[in-house]
């Protein structure tokens, strides 16, 4: 159990190249989450019956069921139907899904609070739907509930190890290797989560910083 500085340079440069690994699916995944979540807040609040049921459907069920069974129902079940994903590929694409789920309630929360009169100012300016919403609503909406999806990028950054069960070789992917390897787990399992604390803790202290400043 003695700790080993050895250990440690010799696992740094796989760490850094799941650093790298982990970091691509974190933005990627994060800008597929605030794409689709605008989507389905949109078509929440403001899309016919006939949309809003199956959303709203859909939403709960992916909000409800665990990221991990998303993931291998996306790695493993899909193929079966002929659509094959890569494991980055769907490792990005099942965090991005997932958090989407999450990203609209904060969008939708976010436009409940745009006050009436802006609604009913577009209304009077005879402003076409697409306008009120693109040049009116969103900028104000998006603007107040810009904190809350920092902090769920920081919740994906937590959760992105667990693209490593589909074969995606992020830090704990890495890590996992290597100790397999070298059976020096404590090293390589330590450096892992100081990265996740490094990262994610000033990521934190910046959305704070961020909403002190909108409250202003």
């Amino acid at each position: 159990m003695a700790w080993d500085w050895s250990a440690v340079g010799d696992f740094l440069p796989r760490f850094l190249d799941g650093l790298l690994v982990t970091l691509q699916a974190l933005v990627m995944g994060a800008l597929v989450a605030f794409a689709l979540g605008l989507v389905w807040a949109v078509a929440l609040r403001s899309g016919p019956v006939w949309v809003r049921g199956p959303v709203a459907v859909l939403t709960e069920f992916i909000r409800n069921t665990p990221l991990l069974v998303q993931l291998f129902f996306l790695y493993y079940v899909l193929p079966e139907w002929g659509v094959t994903l890569s494991a980055m590929v769907t490792g990005v694409a099942g965090l991005g899904l997932h958090y989407s789920t999450y990203t609209a309630e904060v969008y939708r929360a976010g436009i409940d609070g745009v006050p009436k009169g802006q609604w009913e100012a577009a209304t009077a300016l005879s402003l076409p739907r697409t306008r009120t919403w693109g040049a009116v609503i969103l900028p104000q909406a998006v603007r107040r509930v810009a904190p809350a999806l920092g902090n769920y990028v920081i919740a994906m950054l937590k959760d992105t190890p667990m693209i490593f069960v589909i074969g995606v070789m992020d830090m704990l992917g890495e890590a996992r290797q290597f100790a397999s390897e070298t059976f020096l787990t404590v090293e390589a399992f330590t450096v892992v989560g100081v990265a996740f604390i490094l990262i994610s803790y000033p990521a934190s202290l910046l959305m704070r910083a961020l909403e002190r400043r909108l409250v202003r």
